[in-house]
């Protein structure tokens, strides 16, 4: 199975500085787009960014320790935390910190994410299609609206250590979308044949210069138009509300999800902006 991945474009939404990284005060330093790459000249100034990671995951048991330099980065790790990167080996910098594989952010640390270097996620993108008024068909997907930001999103989340990423884009569905963690028989069909989207970097406001966001997209469609006519969507764990909607032109998507969605609809023959 093929691994669809962004080529190397400059990642915007994690180098906003005009307003706080998230639930924090902290603001990232500007960073213009030829200053991005590791290898560019800075200009007149040094390159200092704040270092921050947020007091609230520290102890917690997904979250690395303060020190980078007990853990062996790109690699699997004993623990079954999974450190390897989709675009490659990344380097370190001089505290043995991963650096970002897309170059700078304006911020150092790790934010509000766990683990230092690539924090893995899974996301999942069911579908259907259904006949609109005039009697064409229409292509729909379930979205969620995320309580943190108030976006609307693919349901999805991190995986944990040692799970496989195509059980946890089913599992986070369930638990985001169905409000549960119980997988229903009946849609079995349709889960053992999820097809990959995309895999790799994804442009996160949460990322930084030591830690960012990388997913495995999955699509799980209903080609018969029968096993999802009844899937009863009730929002759970981080998500505000769960509902159907129909994929067009101009669609809005929390971080990198307008353009998992773009390959999405590509993948079923339709092009959008």
């Amino acid at each position: 199975m093929s691994i669809k991945m962004f080529c190397r474009t400059l990642h915007i939404k994690c180098r906003d500085s005009t307003k706080p990284y998230l639930r924090s005060k902290v603001y990232r330093i500007p960073v213009k787009d030829d200053q991005v790459p590791w290898d560019s000249d800075f200009g007149e100034c040094s390159y200092t960014p704040k270092d921050y990671t947020a007091k609230t995951i520290h102890g917690r048991p997904w979250a690395d320790h303060e020190d980078p330099c007990i853990y062996t980065f790109n690699h699997v790790d004993g623990a079954g935390i999974n450190r390897l990167s989709f675009h490659g080996v990344y380097s370190l910098d001089s505290k043995g910190r991963p650096r970002n594989p897309f170059g700078r952010t304006g911020l150092r640390g790790r934010g509000v994410l766990g683990r230092w270097g690539p924090n893995h996620a899974a996301d999942a993108i069911v579908s259907r299609y259904i006949k609109g008024e005039d009697g064409r068909k229409m292509l729909q997907l379930v979205a969620i609206v995320r309580s943190d930001t108030e976006d609307l999103a693919i349901p999805g989340g991190m995986i944990d250590a040692g799970e496989d990423a195509l059980e946890a884009a089913i599992r986070e569905f369930h638990e985001e979308a169905l409000s549960n963690n119980v997988l229903d028989d009946n849609l079995s069909s349709v889960w053992k044949n999820g097809k990959i989207v995309y895999q790799g970097y994804v442009d996160d406001p949460r990322n930084t210069d030591n830690s960012w966001m990388e997913t495995s997209c999955f699509n799980f469609h209903d080609s018969t138009g029968n096993l999802f006519k009844d899937l009863n969507l009730k929002a759970g764990s981080d998500a505000k509300f769960a509902k159907w909607i129909t994929v067009t032109n101009g669609l809005k998507l929390y971080a990198s999800h307008s353009h998992l969605v773009k390959l999405f609809a590509k993948m079923h023959d339709m092009d959008i902006d």
